[in-house]
């Protein structure tokens, strides 16, 4: 269980909890009345070694967090608040603010200012060349908690490492703070310097960005915009909610009205350079967590099945096909990394499909040979 050193003898600050997240390696920290402080590391939220929070506790603890009298206002009017909070000593948490049965709550996410590399996030090469593709749309997507603003976070540093252009980021909250390197960036935040991604969109392509991150596509505006934009020869980097790359297609040609989709699977098979779909599952050789990923690329294969709706449905099986253009689905990541020892067959089960496929992959790929007391 985790403890918070010094902790004041009668009643424990934000800054105190903040401070035992960062210290314990917290990736958010839930503070709720009827429990202690919940921390969540390696994916299981476990309680500081503290007394129950009360109703009246939560709510002080919400009132100090909220940073700008509008927040404050937005929270009392409309019951819930998303907002930024940067506290000495522990660092930057993106935070939404909420009321259940009646009683102020919030969840925090710690906002790292040191931004990974995308080798050591695991990720496959194929996102390093989607990274530094020069035009197009790329697609990061996965669940929520998935890591999706992170692996954005390290594309977007990649470039600023390697390419002189300018970076225009559109987020909610801003989550990595970026410094200048051989690119100039620009970072934006909804609510404090734009009221919406799709207007933030519009103005972007004003700014003379090269490349542009929209930190969530939520509606057919904004993706319309980005569309726009990676066809104009801007690079346009985006997370969207979706289990796979057949579902971010499905998802994506969704947004528009029916009347507009079969236009809209034909901008999309153009513009969108690839889609990285990831989930995060426990690691089985060390403390900590393992990135699964799909990936799909731009090739022609794709892009027919893209634009027609009778044969997105393929997709799985061309991106099965196509370990040539680094392309592979989650069912052969999952089998290559159960191989490596790095997960076990039942994080693989969490990730992919059709788990018996999954376990007649496994078989042909010698897996029971391998281990005793394999699953069948």
């Amino acid at each position: 269980m985790a403890t918070i050193a010094d902790a004041p003898p009668v009643a424990v600050t934000l800054r105190d909890i903040l401070r035992s997240a960062v210290a314990n390696g917290a990736s958010d920290v839930h503070i709720r009345p009827g429990s202690a402080p919940l921390l969540r590391v390696d994916g299981e939220l476990r309680p500081l070694d503290l007394p129950a929070l009360t109703e009246q506790q939560t709510e002080q603890l919400v009132l100090d967090a909220l940073p700008t009298t509008r927040d404050r206002d937005e929270f009392l009017s409309e019951q819930e608040c998303d907002f930024a909070l940067h506290e000495p000593d522990a660092g930057r948490f993106r935070v939404n603010a909420y009321r259940a049965k009646g009683a102020a709550a919030m969840v925090l996410r710690h906002v790292r200012e040191d931004i990974p590399t995308m080798e050591s996030l695991g990720l496959p090469s194929a996102a390093r060349d989607l990274a530094m593709a020069s035009a197009g749309l790329v697609l990061v997507t996965g669940p929520t908690g998935s890591g999706k603003s992170t692996t954005l976070a390290s594309m977007v540093d990649l470039i600023n490492r390697e390419r002189r252009c300018h970076i225009l980021t559109i987020e909610d909250p801003i989550e990595f703070l970026h410094h200048d390197r051989l690119s100039t960036i620009s970072q934006r935040e909804l609510h404090t310097d734009t009221t919406s991604f799709a207007r933030a969109l519009r103005s972007g392509m004003r700014q003379d960005p090269d490349v542009v991150l929209v930190g969530e596509i939520r509606d057919v505006d904004t993706l319309r915009t980005a569309l726009q934009a990676a066809e104009t020869g801007h690079l346009v980097l985006a997370s969207l909610h979706a289990r796979s790359a057949v579902d971010a297609v499905n998802r994506v040609v969704d947004l528009f009205p029916v009347a507009e989709q079969r236009q809209a699977r034909a901008s999309i098979s153009e513009s969108l350079q690839g889609v990285v779909c990831q989930y995060l599952v426990a690691s089985a050789d060390a403390e900590g967590r393992a990135l699964v990923t799909e990936v799909a690329m731009r090739t022609p294969r794709v892009r027919d099945a893209i634009a027609d709706v009778d044969k997105t449905a393929q997709m799985e099986d061309i991106i099965s096909e196509g370990e040539y253009y680094g392309m592979h689905t989650f069912q052969q990541d999952a089998v290559r990394q159960v191989l490596a020892g790095r997960i076990t067959v039942e994080e693989a089960e969490r990730v992919v499909p059709r788990t018996a496929d999954l376990h007649v992959a496994l078989r042909r790929a010698g897996y029971r040979e391998q281990i005793a007391g394999t699953r069948p």
